[in-house]
């Protein structure tokens, strides 16, 4: 499986964009494309240049979406403005390209939001997609299912021929298994995450969240019955904790696999998602 750029596999793509969270890549070639993912848990957005070459990102954690909904406007309008003008300094050039991704499903009025929380920074949107067929442009899968599990929602798209034949979402995510730490452990939601995120103590909790896996495995088994898939492909930050892979994987029936930082990947297809601008004069 090759990515965007051709021969570069999406591994490498998605190590080459990671690093440039502090190293803003210098040699890009304008047009420049952002691609701004509004989550549950946190707010990323990521330049690429022309040909789809990672040249910087920047996020925050916020908790200004919920279940795919924008419900502190205010607040991710700042957040935007702000890694906007973070990039801008770093980049030393003027963003104003972009596309935005949505959970599957997500109404017309609900995307409104959206896009009117990101043109307020100074961006234009060009393109709306949802969130797994945008993780998708990052890793070309051609037969199987991209699951996108972030803060708030899983969203699925299965893939036939490199083609989108079904899509699906439903709000179980990341802080739903911050709050069964949280109540297993009797500690606010706050150290729950901060639990959930630690590497060293994933074994240990593993145990407890795995009926929440199960959960998402059930989903995503109900979303892609009756249609051949040979693998499953997960993605976003929730996909960092060790062993969702195999409990997801056995509850469906397939193979399970994670791309490094997986957190990185719906954000990066956004931007490698939006048009370039033939009337750009850099």
């Amino acid at each position: 499986m090759t990515g965007p750029l051709g021969v570069m596999s999406p591994e490498a793509l998605l190590e080459e964009a990671f690093r440039t969270g502090d190293e803003t890549r210098r040699d890009w070639e304008g047009p420049l494309r952002v691609g701004v993912d509004l989550g549950t848990a946190s707010v990323v957005l990521t330049v690429v240049d022309r040909w789809g070459r990672p040249v910087a990102f920047e996020m925050e954690e916020a908790s200004v979406v919920r279940d795919g909904l924008v419900v502190d406007f205010a607040g991710a309008s700042a957040i935007v403005r702000r890694l906007k003008g973070r990039l801008e300094g770093r980049i030393g050039e003027e963003l104003v390209a972009s596309a935005i991704a949505l959970p599957p499903g997500t109404s017309e009025r609900d995307g409104a939001a959206h896009r009117y929380v990101v043109e307020g920074s100074g961006l234009e949107v060009l393109a709306v997609m949802d969130e797994p067929t945008a993780a998708n442009h990052v890793l070309g899968v051609s037969d199987g299912a991209v699951v996108d599990i972030g803060g708030g929602t899983t969203g699925i798209a299965a893939f036939r021929d490199g083609r989108v034949v079904r899509v699906h979402d439903e709000p179980t995510g990341g802080v739903h298994v911050s709050l069964v730490i949280a109540g297993n452990r009797g500690i606010p939601l706050e150290e729950a995450e901060a639990l959930k995120r630690d590497p060293a103590m994933q074994g240990e909790l593993l145990g407890v969240v795995k009926p929440v896996f199960q959960k998402m495995g059930a989903i995503v088994r109900r979303s892609i019955q009756g249609l051949p898939m040979e693998r499953l492909y997960l993605v976003g930050g929730t996909c960092a904790f060790g062993g969702i892979d195999r409990v997801l994987g056995a509850e469906v029936g397939i193979q399970a696999s994670i791309p490094p930082h997986p957190f990185l990947v719906t954000p990066l297809g956004i931007a490698l998602g939006c048009p370039v601008r033939l009337d750009w004069k850099g």
